[in-house]
Formats: structure tokens, sequence, C-alpha cells
């Protein structure tokens, strides 16, 4: 597809109907504008990240074929989080949905609120594996 880009984002929740807020996300993410959604890895359980004690989560990466740019769709997945009643309270906290941008491209981008690649890349294996299974690493 011309003029698109291909982007990775991580999904993952673990409050409330976990499954069902990654499917929700997948179809809000598709939908988006000059958007569509090429593949998804496996849904996988991991154990949440921090020192919180908190549920397990639900995770898993799609692909994305995209002519929004970065803060575009940086601002969509934030919108579909809160959609699904994400509130940002505390880092690494329990959630219903999270959406991260892994990778979009080949584009390097390093502002405060917007980092590319994710700079948790390296640390998170289960993203590693997503990843792989869908060809891009």
């Amino acid at each position: 597809m011309r003029g698109r880009e291909r982007a990775y984002i991580a999904l993952g929740s673990n409050l409330g109907d976990r499954a069902e807020h990654l499917a929700a996300a997948r179809a809000a993410l598709d939908a988006l504008p000059r958007t569509r959604l090429v593949a998804q890895s496996a849904v996988e359980e991991t154990a949440p990240l921090g020192s919180r004690e908190q549920p397990p989560y639900l995770n898993q990466m799609v692909l994305l074929e995209t002519a929004l740019e970065p803060r575009a769709l940086l601002a969509a997945c934030q919108a579909i989080e809160r959609s699904r009643g994400r509130v940002r309270t505390e880092r690494w906290g329990p959630r219903t949905l999270d959406l991260d941008i892994v990778r979009y491209g080949d584009r390097r981008i390093d502002e405060p609120d917007l980092i590319i690649p994710h700079p948790q890349l390296s640390h998170r294996d289960f993203w590693i594996r997503e990843l792989t299974e869908l060809g891009g690493s």
C-alpha cells in the first residue's frame, strides 16, 4: 500500500474482561483512517511488570499498515485506551488496556512523550517473541 508504513503495536490488559479489551482494541485499530490491521500474534499471559501486586496480563502484538503519522497514531491509541476505561494513574500499574507503539517503520523518535522504537523493547521477552511471530525482528 503506497504511502503507508508498518507499525507494530503492543496490546496489554490485566483488568476486567482482558480478552474482550484486546479484541476491541484490534477492531478499533483496524478501523482507524488510512490504516489496516495486517497480522496479529498469539495472545499470551504474562506476569505484571513493576513491584505492585496485580493480576497477570494478556498481551499481544499487532502489525498495522498506516498512513497516520506517529503522533496521530499515538493519539488514536490513547483514545482507544480511554474508550476501554483506561485511567493513567501510575506507571506499570493495572489497566484495562495498554497500547504501545513498539516500532514505526524505520523511524527513530526521541521526544518526552513518544520514543520509537519503544525503549522497553529489548527488556520484554514477550514483545520479542510476538515481533518474531509477526516477522518484525
